[in-house]
């Protein structure tokens, strides 16, 4: 692997349903801690940037919509992921233009990297058994392969496609030849491929070289490769983000990296059946058994967490009594538990779930009745996340809205007006520099201001201390869609 340098592509661009109401439309599950102190966004880039066997390029391209930049630089900054390239995709295309648009903006003539492509929403128990399996497949994707990861399966599961593999391959220590892909299955077929030792879980994690990813690209989906090139030549940068050309990505066609390329290739030649003829391997599957999850939903967070003697799964401000089997979340208060067993419990500030363990994969039509009477609880949480801090809605009523805003160190809101409300600020901790049409002064705790409808203003933090603010916000309409951004330093002005 001499000469091999790895470098991380995450792709943290979905939202789902299966997580609700932890999981929200504007903060998906990668965003959300489940399993220790860290996001699952975090924890994708954190065990992408320790190899020991392998060096590795210290930022990560990732990839993500417009919704999510700003949380997921600040939760990339607190790992102390200074420098990440953030790519923002204007509509989602699926997976394989995702991938093409890092490879070209890794172009960069002095370097050919192993691109090393990772969900930003799995989890992966075992990190030590994950960088023996990616040191593996860098010598093979350094070698000219396409390298996918297969997990190691230990039940009959019907809800994941699978992989199945050939002889081993050449100079490997476990990988395998490619030699093909499937659907997912009925249960009759997946014991089936359980039982054979043959078929591994698609993982959906891949290794390639740079160049040889667009060979591949170039020779099955051209026109995903226009498309692209298209996109970035019109790019826009703006300090850690890349913003694509919406046009040109639009007019991308939507595909898998499994379904443009790798299912495309020649299935590679395994020596132990006769029936065929010997090839040239392009794929290889490195088997990975590492404690994998796609944290599909409630029961797949049950089952790969740590349990106590009861079975049960906490988190949070929780206490339990003759209860068994459990899972329960609580986000803002307590939650208490008594007698029950093999359920998930799932509290918000805003929304509380009660489901049967066993019946938490139909959460989706649930979570279509929930959209239908209150659409906003399956978009935001009641806690926002803004780039300069964030704001969390307290109270409201008829022609009144109490928030509680938080403003980072040194950060400051747009100079905006609104059109319908007007808006009273008092400080509780911090320093506020305010500017009120054409008064600027500053706000110590205890002191308070008043915003008439219709003036110009804005609210900074000059200080080196979070500022919390209460805000009592009056008027005959009170959505966040009444505000007139005058300046903004975070490129959210109207064009």
């Amino acid at each position: 692997m001499k000469g091999t340098l790895i470098q991380p592509v995450i792709l943290a661009g979905g939202s789902g349903t299966r997580l609700w109401p932890a999981s929200r439309q504007n903060h998906p599950k990668q965003l959300l801690a489940f399993a220790g102190p860290y996001s699952l966004l975090q924890e994708t880039a954190l065990r992408a940037r320790d190899f020991a066997a392998v060096p590795t390029m210290p930022n990560p391209v990732v990839l993500t919509n417009e919704e999510y930049r700003f949380v997921v630089a600040d939760q990339l900054r607190e790992i102390g992921v200074t420098q990440p390239l953030i790519v923002l995709e204007p509509v989602g295309r699926n997976t394989a233009p995702a991938l093409t648009v890092a490879a070209l903006l890794l172009a960069d003539g002095a370097t050919d990297p192993v691109l090393l492509v990772m969900a930003s929403d799995h989890l992966i128990k075992d990190v030590p058994a994950f960088h023996a399996a990616v040191a593996e497949g860098a010598g093979q994707a350094e070698a000219g392969m396409l390298v996918t990861f297969g997990i190691t399966p230990d039940r009959p599961e019907t809800g994941y496609g699978y992989i199945r593999t050939g002889g081993p391959a050449p100079g490997a220590a476990t990988a395998r030849l490619l030699a093909g892909f499937t659907e997912k299955p009925d249960a009759v077929t997946a014991e089936h491929y359980l039982a054979s030792g043959d078929y591994l879980w698609n993982s959906g994690i891949f290794m390639v070289k740079r160049s040889v990813w667009m060979t591949s690209l170039e020779r099955h989906r051209p026109e995903i490769g226009a498309a692209c090139r298209a996109a970035v030549a019109n790019k826009k940068t703006d300090g850690l983000f890349v913003l694509l050309d919406r046009d040109a990505f639009a007019a991308c066609p939507s595909d898998s990296i499994d379904c443009a390329v790798m299912e495309r290739v020649r299935p590679s030649f395994d020596p132990e059946s006769a029936d065929e003829a010997p090839d040239i391997p392009e794929a290889v599957v490195v088997p990975l058994d590492a404690g994998w999850s796609d944290v599909g939903g409630w029961a797949a967070i049950w089952s790969v967490s740590a349990k106590d003697e009861a079975g049960n799964v906490v988190r949070g401000d929780v206490i339990l009594e003759d209860t068994r089997g459990t899972l329960v979340h609580a986000d803002s208060r307590l939650v208490t538990v008594l007698g029950a067993e093999n359920l998930v419990v799932v509290e918000t500030a805003d929304a509380v779930l009660v489901a049967a363990k066993d019946k938490a994969h139909d959460l989706k039509r649930l979570v279509a009745h929930v959209q239908e009477k209150n659409q906003d609880l399956t978009i935001e949480h009641r806690r926002v996340h803004r780039p300069w801090g964030r704001f969390d809605s307290i109270d409201s009523g008829e022609r009144f809205q109490v928030k509680r805003i938080v403003v980072s160190p040194g950060a400051s809101l747009s100079l905006q007006l609104h059109r319908h409300r007007a808006e009273h600020w008092v400080v509780v901790h911090g320093i506020a520099e305010v500017t009120c049409g054409d008064r600027v002064f500053r706000l110590g705790e205890d002191e308070s201001t008043y915003v008439p409808l219709g003036t110009p203003h804005r609210l900074a933090n000059p200080g080196t201390e979070p500022l919390e603010i209460i805000e009592v916000q009056s008027g005959d309409y009170l959505g966040e869609d009444d505000i007139v951004r005058l300046e903004d330093s975070y490129g959210r002005l109207e064009p």
